[in-house]
């Protein structure tokens, strides 16, 4: 089979495409061949160094996420079978298979089965993204755990930076559990893709005060803040949060260190709470994959600009370049055609 591969750490230039036996899957396993394979920050970011997945093989293939067909199933998989279409997540972490390859052997509980109405670019979309969004939207003291129709309504959410992967799943998901939903911007084209995505509301906080505008909108506050930079946007929260309102970490651009006021936080009950997919146990990620099925069954995530989520698409072997593009902060979801099923 065609691979992509790397046995050292370093720039994209490590991915070599390679021709690799097609692996057998072991029990609690299942061989899935992969129709398109997805790039997230992690990934480039697992390649380089600069963070870990726990994978110490000599050599790795990269990507957690993907879309495919199974192959084979391995002992003891009862719920799949040959011929399912699947999505998976997390395909790589602690192993050396990651889906940037034409068949991937992954553990049967980071696969989900895929509708035949759904395409395989929304299933390899899902995965890290919508599985981060979930967790941010289900860790408030006050509920909900789980995510369905009428699960956030009376919440107002604000998703900062919402035309990125993570904000574009959060803003879907929350606006199908019945949130109003706010997002920060910093420009006109990304305003339209998060309300393409179906934010309620926009607010660009380069051209205006963004915690009077939210206040505008939401007099008695945000209940729930899906946050991608905590150090830029400490303040603004802090502005903007409701009583026992949560701040929910998912990433930490623009700086690693948080400073916030302690009497303010105090008087307002608020909880930050921090979250790493690799690392939130399989009750939550279970929780996720099944709530992010009912809601690809109600249509609520689509992928494309039309749909807030504009797709860039690479071949296997311009995988590096798939890389490059995701580094550089490219708009999007950056996918990369394996084969066609």
């Amino acid at each position: 089979m065609r691979a992509i591969v790397y046995s050292q750490n370093g720039p994209s230039d490590v991915l070599q495409l390679a021709e690799r036996p097609v692996p057998e899957p072991g029990a609690g396993e299942v061989r899935v061949r992969v129709a398109v394979s997805a790039v997230n920050p992690t990934d480039w970011k697992n390649r380089s160094g600069s963070t870990s997945n726990g994978q110490e093989a000599e050599e790795q293939t990269p990507n957690q996420d993907g879309a495919g067909v199974i192959d084979a199933v391995g002992e003891g998989v009862a719920h799949l079978a040959p011929g399912d279409r699947v999505w998976m997540f997390l395909s790589a972490y602690q192993r050396p298979g990651g889906s940037a390859a034409e068949f991937a052997v992954v553990p049967v509980e980071r696969v989900v089965k895929l509708a035949e109405d759904v395409s395989f670019d929304v299933g390899a979309s899902l995965g890290v993204p919508a599985m981060t969004a979930h967790r941010a939207l289900t860790v408030h003291e006050g509920g909900p755990s789980r995510l369905s129709p009428g699960a956030l309504e009376g919440r107002t959410v604000l998703v900062a930076g919402g035309a990125g992967a993570v904000g574009h799943a959060a803003i879907q998901l929350a606006h199908w559990a019945g949130a109003t939903v706010v997002s920060t911007v910093s420009s006109d084209a990304k305003a339209a893709l998060a309300t393409a995505a179906g934010a309620d509301a926009v607010v660009n906080y380069r051209e205006e005060d963004a915690a009077s505008r939210i206040r505008e909108i939401a007099p008695d506050g945000v209940d729930i803040v899906v946050e991608v930079s905590p150090a830029q946007n400490a303040a603004l929260n802090a502005a903007v949060l409701a009583n026992h309102g949560t701040v929910s970490v998912y990433a930490n651009n623009g700086g690693d260190q948080v400073t916030i006021d302690v009497r303010s936080h105090f008087a307002l009950n608020v909880r930050y709470q921090f979250l790493l997919l690799y690392t939130v146990g399989s009750e939550a990620l279970a929780a996720a994959a099944e709530d992010i099925t009912a809601a690809l069954a109600d249509g609520a995530l689509p992928v494309g600009e039309a749909a807030g989520l504009p797709l860039s698409r690479f071949p296997l072997s311009e995988t590096a370049a798939a890389h490059d593009a995701v580094e550089s902060g490219v708009v999007g979801k950056v996918l990369i055609d394996v084969a066609s099923l």
